[in-house]
């Protein structure tokens, strides 16, 4: 005859058991980044680029000048949903110059073009996922959806997700919040801001759905 006292302590084992993979499930599923929100590639995505795609925009080899504008530093980590670094990612970067003008033949801008200006970078991620550039700050410009805040655009590849996506600063809320296509992201906007440091010192983390 079966005990009824080991019943009833098999039965609240089970129970026990059950209630843990439920907690444990809510705590994973807390755990999980919210992905950086996709936005458009844009109209300027640099098909004819610079032979220099390095991590500093500001500077071209055989080049006596520097770059206009003010230099800053942006630097983070690409990372996916469960935080895991994602390593060997490849950032494509691009962005207009001090003055608001890209280097495409579709922009428009009567704005002066940097020779001194790279204007692009293809970077790859560390072990740790960690990325960074040196560049100019970029200047906010007029466009035919209206005033564009200044931003930097990203699309990042890992190994099983690719993201496009455009960054945006801290410390140009102002604007930021006029901004047409910030305006679009709703909720999720505050996740494609780069945060100011030290000055001149953005961080930023790209978060993908997957890429490990």
């Amino acid at each position: 005859m079966t005990d009824p006292l080991n019943r009833l302590s098999r039965r609240a084992f089970g129970v026990s058991v059950l209630a843990f993979g439920a907690l444990s499930a809510m705590r994973v599923a807390a755990a999980e980044l919210k992905p950086t929100p996709t936005q458009t590639l844009g109209p300027f995505y640099p098909i004819e680029r610079l032979a220099e795609d390095d991590a500093d925009l500001t500077w071209i080899k055989g080049h006596a000048k520097r770059a206009e504008g003010s230099v800053i530093q942006v630097k983070g980590r690409v990372l996916d949903r469960y935080g895991h670094p994602v390593s060997g990612a490849r950032l494509e970067i691009w962005q207009c110059n001090s003055l608001g003008r890209y280097a495409h033949a579709n922009d428009v801008s009567t704005m002066p073009l940097d020779p001194n200006f790279q204007g692009y970078a293809s970077i790859r991620t560390s072990a740790k996922g960690e990325w960074r550039i040196t560049t100019i700050k970029p200047a906010a410009y007029d466009s035919p959806i209206g005033r564009r805040t200044p931003h930097i655009h990203f699309d990042v590849q890992g190994k099983s997700h690719r993201l496009t996506t455009q960054m945006y600063f801290s410390d140009d809320d102002a604007t930021n919040s006029k901004d047409l296509l910030y305006q679009e992201l709703g909720g999720s906007a505050e996740r494609t801001v780069a945060k100011l440091g030290a000055p001149g010192q953005y961080d930023w983390n790209v978060i993908l759905m997957d890429g490990v």
